[in-house]
């Protein structure tokens, strides 16, 4: 069994594929964490899946490393409470009860119109503005960005102001320094949020947040802060990375253009084939559990990543090539388990809105620089293209 030293390698040789050196792992290896701890990364869809669904798994913070080599903080966000994505049961189901009616299909269905005059304005903008843009500054941060504050209830004024946190926040190789300030930035900016809900609640989550009866003031800061940042840099990125890998696969952009009815198994098999959760997701056991005849002790940190996963070719036939007419089902790039993402419905439907507004006003849209001229986001627990020239 190959092991991994100093860390998870983060450059990818290819813009969609994960790093190149992860293809020689088992579906379990040992991994060294940069600060010398001796975990585990798993890279197999089933024994990922398995980890993601076993309640010995916890996802608290107390035995988390970070994973690549970096002068941040590993416990940045540690202190933060209400980031439900680092509780276990019973406090992560407090969290997710009280969220669970914002985020349902029907209240998406709600959703879908306004959405499809969001994308329409970019796209329109987009066009007066031609024949090139930056598919990302023009169209995919701007959409994403306003979709998730009129989901919350933020002002679409403050975006500005969270966009460029939440980068600081995404890097690999930030500053500690404007590490913590943007988080503090952040969460000053989710309480004066959250006090004018409280004072005036209003049909939003953060006014659902800020009511609840078991759910303090403090960790409604930090549950609407990981919504926030979460709920716009994942599908942000997914429309423009999305849309450069079927710009840079023309045969199955066209069999999209002939048939749009491909639409939802096309934004399934990005997903998959893209899976931008750069890094990877972390849980420890607190038992020692046997999986495949590996014995992963207690306290041990296990990396579980997500993108080699989702190219197990264990599981999907061919993984590396992209076809949208594979019909791509339970695909872990939401995750699986308990954490699975909150807001995947959303991210859907307006992945699959966002593609066909595309699609619909931009019948000859390409590229407009070469490969090696597209910065890429390997600098980013979030992964993407930092810019995306396009014309048309």
């Amino acid at each position: 069994m190959n092991a991994i030293t100093n860390g998870l390698p983060t450059q990818r040789e290819h813009p969609f594929d994960p790093p190149a050196a992860l293809r020689e792992q088992g579906p379990i290896s040992r991994m060294t964490f940069p600060d010398g701890h001796d975990g585990w990364i798993v890279t197999g869809y089933h024994q990922a899946r398995r980890i993601l669904s076993d309640k010995r798994f916890s996802s608290a913070p107390g035995h988390k490393h970070l994973a690549f080599p970096s002068d941040r903080p590993s416990d940045l966000e540690s202190e933060v409470p209400g980031l439900f994505e680092h509780m276990d049961p019973p406090d992560h189901t407090r969290f997710r009860r009280c969220l669970a009616g914002q985020f349902t299909v029907r209240r998406m269905r709600l959703l879908a119109e306004r959405i499809e005059e969001i994308t329409a304005h970019y796209a329109d903008e987009m066009l007066r503005k031609g024949p090139t843009a930056d598919l990302v500054s023009d169209y995919a941060v701007p959409v994403s960005s306003q979709v998730i504050c009129e989901l919350l209830g933020v002002p679409v004024a403050d975006r500005e102001r969270f966009i460029g946190d939440s980068e600081d926040l995404l890097r690999l190789d930030v500053d500690p320094r404007q590490a913590q300030a943007s988080l503090d930035d952040l969460i000053g900016l989710t309480s004066e949020l959250l006090l004018r809900k409280q004072a005036a609640p209003q049909d939003d989550v953060l006014s659902v947040l800020v009511t609840a009866d078991d759910i303090s003031f403090e960790e409604a800061v930090g549950a609407s802060l990981l919504l926030l940042v979460a709920g716009h840099e994942t599908t942000a990125n997914m429309l423009s990375l999305g849309t450069y890998a079927l710009l840079e696969n023309p045969e199955q952009l066209a069999l999209l253009r002939a048939d749009r009815t491909l639409m939802e198994k096309t934004v399934e098999e990005l997903l998959r084939f893209l899976t931008i959760v750069h890094v990877g997701v972390q849980r420890s056991p607190t038992e020692d559990v046997e999986i495949d005849g590996i014995t992963l002790h207690k306290g041990d940190t296990v990396l579980i990543h997500l993108p080699r996963a989702n190219r197990d070719p264990e599981q999907y036939p061919d993984p590396d090539h992209l076809d949208i007419t594979r019909g791509t089902h339970h695909h872990l790039t939401f995750s699986h388990g308990i954490h699975q993402c909150l807001g995947q419905q959303l991210a859907r439907l307006e992945l699959k809105i966002g593609y066909t507004a595309l699609l619909h006003r931009f019948p000859h849209l390409r590229l407009a620089a070469s490969e090696h001229q597209i910065p890429m986001r390997s600098d980013m627990t979030v992964y993407g293209v930092h810019a995306l020239p396009v014309t048309w």
